[in-house]
């Protein structure tokens, strides 16, 4: 897997992601300790807005940023959004309002609404080999696990010796260093789609992703991860600390185990994904999903969950969790022409960034008004909605190319590029299949 870090332009964007989640994992603890400088008992609320704008950025700003992402150079794009954020990201250390949180917030969100999809679009174009690129998706994966211990553990040191502000410019330092990663290599940028109007490059990338059936499977699966993460990130402090009635540290090992599950999926799946189909591979993940959270809530009726359980369940969602969304990239890039990628990858990020819009909130009010048992019990019912729409959406028997003519399409077909005969990488509707041209 470390093998695709000799190519010096992927190895600096994957230096470049690094450094940023790091700040961005910064930022999340000081966040915290602000909005309980701010409000004091009312830390929890302030938080909930927080997470809130920024779900909304994530799910308003990234259409319109795909919309455009294939007019400009991709390098000045991606360097002048993490100047932006580095710009925020240093502001507030100063504010003393709530308002003026919301309102960095909202800014720094946007920018990395923006940056993130046009960043993982560009990836397919550095490694257009398949497997690689795939390698690159787990190593990606990986960072985010990983990510998930660093920066609570460098917070944690910095926080020994100085105050929460440092935090902020940590990470203003993390986006200063992904913006000068960026700036030192050259990006492929692909030809420009042709010019269209502002609703339709806005709504491009979702009405080929909603036309695919494929992607359509992928949004069932997205569905699930967001069930089955939202029961891990939102109430496994409360599982941990007030029903099993643990302390801190037994909390961080809990969280541990879960990234532990995901990074062991994330290594394996390279070479599983050379013999085992992505629908399968994916599917098996999210029934995995759905199989722990239902044992989880057979456990806590009897009143019989234990922390030993609590982990080996948690383990489970990890694995299922980085084996559904692992293998996403691949289905985006088989599903758009290298123009239409920018808008595809934003599409995506906007539709799974809605599903955790509902499953966040969904979560936080089962686990308090209904309990852990009713929790668990729902989410894994959602979790499973979304493997059937998937099984119903994404055929079994979905090929990765199709060779068909567009001779019976009009001149002013949205997938139509000029070309009448050849074959293609990606679905348009049920009975036009069309792939990304070769």
């Amino acid at each position: 897997m470390l093998q695709i870090l000799t190519d010096r332009t992927y190895r600096h964007l994957f230096l470049a992601q690094v450094v940023a989640l790091v700040g961005t994992g910064l930022a999340t603890v000081a966040l915290g300790l602000l909005a309980y400088d701010l409000a004091g008992g009312g830390a929890a609320a302030v938080l909930a807005a927080v997470f809130t704008i920024k779900m909304v950025a994530y799910v308003g700003i990234a259409p319109l940023a795909g919309a455009f992402a294939d007019r400009v150079n991709r390098r000045a794009l991606l360097v002048a959004l993490d100047l932006v954020r580095v710009g925020t990201a240093l502001c507030l250390p100063f504010v003393t309002e709530l308002w003026q949180v919301y309102l960095l917030i909202a800014l720094l969100q946007s920018a990395s609404a923006a940056f993130t999809p046009t960043f993982q679009a560009t990836i397919p174009d550095v490694l257009p080999d398949e497997g690689r690129y795939t390698r690159a998706l787990s190593l990606s994966r990986l960072s985010y696990d990983l990510e998930n211990i660093v920066s609570p553990t460098l917070a944690a040191l910095l926080l020994a010796v100085t105050s929460y502000n440092a935090l902020f410019v940590g990470t203003a330092a993390g986006f200063a260093a992904s913006a000068l990663l960026v700036l030192s290599v050259l990006l492929p940028s692909p030809t420009p789609a042709p010019r269209r109007g502002i609703y339709d490059r806005t709504t491009r990338g979702i009405r080929i992703y909603l036309a695919t059936p494929r992607l359509r499977g992928l949004l069932g699966l997205n569905l699930a991860a967001s069930a089955a993460g939202a029961m891990v990130l939102v109430n496994s402090v409360v599982l941990v600390r007030a029903d099993l009635g643990l302390g801190e540290t037994a909390l961080a090992w809990t969280m541990g185990v879960f990234g532990l599950g995901s990074m062991a999926a994330a290594l394996v799946l390279p070479r599983l994904l050379d013999r085992v189909a992505d629908r399968a591979v994916m599917l098996a993940g999210a029934v995995a999903m759905v199989a722990a959270l239902l044992a989880a809530a057979v456990a806590t009726g009897a009143a019989a969950l234990s922390w030993a359980m609590l982990l080996a369940v948690w383990l489970v969602v990890g694995l299922g969790y980085s084996a559904v969304l692992t293998p996403s990239g691949r289905l985006l890039r088989r599903s758009a022409h290298a123009g239409d990628r920018p808008a595809l990858f934003a599409a995506q990020f906007a539709l799974s960034h809605a599903c955790w819009l509902v499953t966040y909130p969904l979560s936080g009010w089962l686990m308090t008004a209904q309990g852990a048992t009713a929790a668990f019990v729902a989410l894994a019912a959602l979790a499973a909605l979304g493997i059937a729409l998937t099984l119903r959406l994404w055929p079994a028997n979905d090929p990765v190319k199709v060779e068909h003519t567009h001779e019976n399409l009009p001149l002013d077909h949205p997938h139509l590029q000029g070309h009448r005969t050849h074959s293609h990488d990606y679905v348009i509707d049920d009975h036009h299949r069309h792939w990304g041209a070769p």
